[in-house]
């Protein structure tokens, strides 16, 4: 079942149509950490079929308890409730919707303002960068094989957002650099680290406990945003030592620095450089700790790495020979 599902998904990457569409319990879990960030501002959504988005439904109806500005939705011509595209829509579109004219709290259709592209809808038209512009936050779910093309243009052009991606993002070298630099950071993230999305392509590979027809089970699913939430300034509780459980602590044949194989296990008394797995930085305070690097998989990068390198050929982090997990080279700051 799993190979079957990494197939389709290796599938999805190569032809570029991996549009997942995102539940709106997700969206609604999630957005309830960003309230104060919303208020007086245009959110745009411009990874979404507007008609039938879950995120324009969220923003759309909670529009004045969040104190929108305006919402705008867009998304290429052919996206729609199918993770296959066949790229056969005529028209693309956007919606526009400035909030409950008539009084009932609800966002009609005649109070959305359907307007028509003269291009594809693809987030690096220039129509749909005018739109950009004019956003002060966006929140989406990009196809994850443009993730790095689509943090870049956010980032271009300054803007704030709360999107998905896949933790595997983490290690592309563009995107680390935007988190060891602190201009990125993961959000709250999934219930159980997975996201259950809608397509219909798929045989329904949902747990019975969140059972639903046409879902697709993706884990390693999480929130990017560089939004300031409450978690980002909490401190990790550290209870392991290291003086008493050295040997816990193996140091890698390449690099000056200890093997941590689980976030719980950071030690509490060690100042020196920590490799961690990556789902630390779902923990990350940088008032606790400092991201110097992270492991590469190939040639020394010293912009990736970040620390001194002590082999010749291989980055991988090594121990006795056997190469680990990719790592993420820390210190304890308030040591």
């Amino acid at each position: 079942m799993a190979k079957s599902l990494n197939k389709n998904l290796h599938k999805a990457k190569a032809g570029k149509n991996d549009e997942f569409y995102t539940q709106l319990p997700d969206i609604e879990k999630e957005m309830r950490h960003y309230k104060d960030h919303f208020k007086g501002k245009v959110v745009l959504c411009n990874c979404d079929d507007p008609r039938v988005s879950n995120f324009f439904n969220y923003f759309a109806y909670n529009f004045e308890f969040l104190g929108l500005k305006k919402l705008i939705a867009n998304c290429y011509k052919s996206q729609n409730m199918d993770l296959f595209s066949k790229n056969d829509s005529e028209i693309a579109i956007y919606l526009e919707y400035n909030g409950d004219k008539n009084g009932n709290k609800v966002p009609d259709v005649e109070e959305i303002g359907i307007k028509y592209f003269k291009g594809d809808g693809d987030f690096r038209n220039k129509e749909c960068i005018e739109l950009l512009k004019e956003a002060d936050i966006v929140v989406t779910n990009p196809p994850f094989s443009l993730f790095r093309e689509y943090v870049t243009q956010l980032v271009e052009y300054d803007k704030k957002f709360i999107i998905v991606g896949h933790q595997n993002a983490i290690t592309y070298k563009e995107i680390f650099k935007l988190i060891k630099d602190n201009k990125i950071w993961l959000g709250y993230g999934f219930n159980g680290g997975a996201a259950h999305f809608i397509n219909k392509h798929y045989t329904d590979y949902a747990t019975a406990s969140n059972h639903k027809d046409g879902m697709i089970r993706v884990s390693g699913v999480v929130w990017f945003t560089n939004l300031d939430i409450l978690k980002r300034n909490d401190d990790l509780y550290l209870c392991e030592t290291y003086k008493d459980h050295e040997k816990k602590y193996p140091k890698y044949d390449n690099y000056d620095a200890i093997n941590v194989d689980k976030t719980k296990d950071i030690p509490c008394d060690y100042s020196g450089t920590m490799g961690v797995p990556i789902t630390f930085l779902d923990k990350y305070n940088p008032e606790q700790f400092e991201i110097l690097g992270m492991s590469a998989s190939a040639g020394y990068d010293k912009d990736v790495v970040g620390i001194s390198f002590l082999g010749e050929k291989d980055a991988r982090p090594l121990i006795k020979g056997e190469n680990t997990y990719a790592r993420v080279f820390i210190k304890n700051k308030k040591i």
